[in-house]
């Protein structure tokens, strides 16, 4: 028996919130989300159905919108949006298991429901239905879905299909995906095909799905590796994968990483600070989930203003070592600092910047301590955990060392955002 799931997306959510929470039709009202005090060249995070029919292009910086137009500007909110992202996992748990449900991002969910059809006596696409119009008469928000037999088709009935259907619902199986996007252009339009692998497609005169289905399997292995067999998969729109296998990954590396891209270029000597304060910050993240890393890597890159045009966007990255797995932030801050120094140029700026604990252990693990381990190390963890417990309590900015408040620290303000935007 066939399976039969649904990928549910919240129709451009954030400003659908925004709407809604100002008591207007998302569907006829011209809003765009962004924060307006970082300039015009600033993303829309969302920009709502409305102003999309007039031109607007998501993901559009704001001085790109025609100056003829008037609509809202409404900043981000993105604990507002994990709350009503919240209220909709909720009446998906209502019908269906927790195990049926895997959350794909803040608006986007895959559904199994193929053991639920026969309890609520409804079909695939009648299921779809009722959950569209629970979440739209619970929160207001409008959702579009797709319909497959399996997970990769659900999405991509979802992301091609439903746009062009009356009732936002597009459904495919293998057969009607061949029948009806084997000639779809452009490849773009697909899940997990960006720009870069469709032009590698097209130097090969391929351009659609049916040509990726027919094309000789040793020219996509030989461009694309062991990649090329998902690629051939999703061209016959195969899917092996299922939300019960999903729920079982467990990946065999794990690794905990930190970046900042920020508001303006800044010297060597303005972003050591930066990288002190996003060090101390991976070193608490450790210490909450119990975590030891074994090395670390830094990486900064270049500003467009920096030096000349071979130098433009330059990436710099280096590692270092630790002689045991640690948290301690007397030994990752001074690490990490000999780094930035190591790799940073002084007649430079900078705009970028990122840091990765790789080769995380449990601190309940045992490891092999050096003969050359301070005992200092150990005050750090006592203080890290009294240091979270007042956090918790009182909020991430309750306690901050000096620094923290120069004028080109960042701790401050990244503890009010979320994914680097507005939290409230």
């Amino acid at each position: 028996m066939a399976r039969a799931y649904l990928c549910i997306d919240l129709k451009s959510f954030y400003a659908s919130v925004e709407c809604v929470e100002r008591g207007l039709d998302p569907m006829t009202t011209d809003l765009v989300v962004a924060d307006p005090t970082r300039t015009e060249k600033t993303i829309c995070l969302a920009v709502s159905p409305s102003l999309k029919q007039k031109g607007v292009k998501n993901r559009c910086r704001l001085f790109e919108i025609p100056k003829n137009l008037d609509y809202i500007i409404a900043p981000p909110r993105m604990q507002k949006y994990i709350n009503y992202s919240a209220r909709i996992y909720g009446i998906y748990l209502k019908y269906l298991s927790k195990d049926d449900i895997h959350v794909y991002s803040v608006d986007e969910a895959f559904l199994d429901v193929t053991d639920y059809l026969k309890l609520y006596q409804k079909t695939p696409r009648e299921m779809a239905k009722f959950l569209i119009d629970e979440i739209k008469k619970a929160v207001g928000v409008n959702a579009t879905a797709g319909v497959g037999t399996n997970l990769y088709l659900a999405k991509i009935a979802m992301d091609i299909i439903a746009k062009h259907s009356d009732d936002f619902i597009g459904e495919l199986d293998e057969k009607s995906y061949r029948e009806q996007l084997w000639n779809h252009r452009p490849l773009t339009d697909f899940w997990r095909i960006g720009r870069g692998i469709s032009k590698n497609l097209e130097k090969h005169r391929i351009f659609t799905m049916g040509d990726i289905a027919h094309a000789d399997e040793d020219i996509l292995y030989g461009i694309f590796g062991k990649d090329a067999e998902l690629l051939i998969d999703h061209a016959w729109g195969r899917e092996p994968v299922t939300i019960a296998d999903i729920k079982k990954y467990r990946p065999k590396i794990n690794s905990f990483s930190s970046g900042q891209v920020l508001p303006r270029d800044y010297t060597p000597d303005e972003l050591v600070l930066i990288v002190r304060e996003m060090t101390r910050e991976l070193c608490l993240r450790l210490t909450r989930e119990e975590k030891l890393t074994s090395s670390i890597t830094l990486t900064l890159g270049a500003s467009k203003s920096s030096r000349d045009e071979s130098f433009r966007d330059a990436l710099a990255s280096a590692s270092h070592h630790f002689l045991s797995p640690t948290c301690s932030v007397s030994v990752m801050t001074p690490a990490v600092e000999e780094l930035f120094w190591r790799i940073a140029d002084s007649a430079s700026t900078y705009r970028r910047l990122f840091l990765n604990c790789n080769q995380l252990v449990s601190t309940k693990s045992l490891h092999q301590s050096s003969l050359f381990e301070l005992v200092e190390p150990k005050t750090d963890q006592k203080i890290q955990t009294a240091m979270l417990d007042i956090t918790r309590r009182f909020g991430k900015n309750a306690i901050m060392r000096g620094e923290d408040l120069e004028e080109h620290a960042t701790t401050r303000l990244r503890n009010n955002q979320i994914g680097g935007h507005r939290s409230a």
